[in-house]
């Protein structure tokens, strides 16, 4: 796996919704000790349908519907590294922050995957792209590879921010104390009205999960590990 730094800075709120920026970690290295895998390599662990989550050959994770698969426990700041493969129309996510994992779509933040080159994919808004933090925030930049090649993604969670890096470059820096409404974005775009729940409510502590086969295309996870932060 390509080894890269993350130069991350953390949003201290401040009165009158203004943030100053602060050192979060010191540059942490993926190859650094602390990181551990997310699920056991069975799956065992984790909170699934039965028959739609699988295991193949060399680690690699799939869903055969679109049935999200979550952690069993809750997490509060932290560094998530995986990689994932798209096939041609796929539309999938990481999702944090997740309060609910029966009602998770407005109750969480998705981190888009998509298959951005697509003709279905590549016609919706930049929200929907890979990168993007679903329905609210685009990617700054278009980083993700072609469906049957794998891509690296990074999402460093801090509190109410969440940077995304993507095949080695910082393409997302989220703010969520910015989503107070649940109809506009805060550069005047409107929200999907299935995201019924401004983000800035979440509480910054949930489940972690992988949407499924969504949209009829599959999608592909391996190494999937966390490293907590204090």
């Amino acid at each position: 796996m390509k080894r890269f730094v993350l130069t991350l800075l953390a949003a201290v709120c401040l009165a009158g919704g203004a943030y100053a920026q602060a050192p979060l970690t010191q540059q942490p290295e993926l190859s650094d000790p602390g990181f551990t895998p997310l699920f056991k390599p069975d799956l065992s662990d984790a909170n699934k349908p039965a028959g739609v989550w699988s295991v193949g050959q060399d680690g690699v994770i799939t869903a055969t519907e679109d049935k999200a698969m979550w952690t069993r426990r809750t997490y509060d700041n932290y560094i998530l590294d995986l990689e994932f493969k798209n096939a041609e129309g796929t539309n999938s996510g990481v999702i944090v922050h997740a309060s609910d994992t029966s009602n998770w779509i407005p109750n969480s933040i998705e981190i888009q995957i998509a298959d951005d080159f697509s003709p279905e994919w590549s016609k919706q808004p930049a929200t929907w792209r890979s990168g993007a933090m679903f329905g609210h925030q685009a990617a700054t930049k278009q980083t993700v590879r072609h469906p049957g090649e794998w891509n690296h993604y990074t999402l460093a969670v801090r509190d109410s921010m969440i940077w995304v890096f993507l095949n080695g470059e910082m393409v997302n820096e989220v703010n969520l104390n910015r989503y107070t409404s649940a109809k506009q974005n805060p550069d005047g775009s409107a929200i999907p009205p299935w995201l019924s729940r401004p983000k800035a409510e979440l509480a910054t502590e949930g489940y972690i999960g992988f949407q499924g086969k969504h949209a009829g295309a599959p999608v592909w996870f391996r190494n999937i590990r966390i490293k907590e932060l204090d």
